[in-house]
């Protein structure tokens, strides 16, 4: 049976119920430092040394001083009851995204894993967020802090969403256009990309 396409006010409709009002947060980051800066700081506190030396690692490893600071690496959803993993490899052909969708079953719980690497300075504030389209229509966002990280050569930090819900009902069945994107506080975009989430009845309806 086909599904049925909603309408353009049903699509509004949706729209207008998960609008939220952003939270008016009185946040100020704080002035960047380098990771020089931090180290120097305090560096006759033994106790406080070590705090940071665990914190900051091992900052001597080398880096590809064409690297960016933050490389974004892999997104993956974790359900469960999903037949197969759900990945998305984000150092390769982002494009390719758009042509194959994740399928998801209605209702099922779901989280968000992204990883990511921190390779030379302190990044304060990092956030995950993304719009979802539905035939050209914006009918939700989410966004996520992610949290401050120092640098960890060759390691990946690993952040993980809390539990959602995929949304059901006939009129939510259908394919949503995912625009994605990885920031922070001084609002550097690290890797924006799109990609496509079939919500059906079944796994392989």
């Amino acid at each position: 049976m086909a599904e049925q396409e909603p309408t353009p006010e049903q699509l509004a409709a949706i729209a207008a119920a998960n609008e939220e009002a952003d939270s008016a947060v009185n946040y100020k980051p704080p002035a960047p430092k380098s990771l020089q800066e931090i180290q120097e700081l305090d560096k006759d506190d033994e106790s406080l040394r070590k705090y940071k030396e665990a914190l900051l690692g091992n900052t001597g490893v080398a880096v590809d001083p064409n690297a960016p600071n933050v490389q974004v690496t892999e997104m993956s959803l974790l359900c469960d009851s999903a037949p197969g993993p759900l990945v998305l490899d984000l150092k390769g052909d982002l494009e390719n995204f758009k042509k194959k969708p994740f399928v998801l079953k209605e209702g099922v719980d779901y989280k968000i894993k992204i990883k990511f690497k921190v390779n030379r300075d302190i990044v304060s504030g990092l956030k995950y967020f993304h719009n979802s389209f539905r035939k050209g229509v914006k009918v939700d966002k989410s966004s996520y802090m992610v949290g401050s990280y120092g640098p960890r050569p060759g390691e990946e930090y690993e952040y993980v969403s809390p539990l959602e819900e995929a949304p059901k009902g006939m009129v939510a069945r259908g394919t949503y256009t995912m625009k994605s994107k990885f920031t922070d506080d001084d609002n550097h975009d690290h890797l924006s990309w799109e990609w496509c989430l079939a919500i059906k009845k079944d796994w392989k309806d």
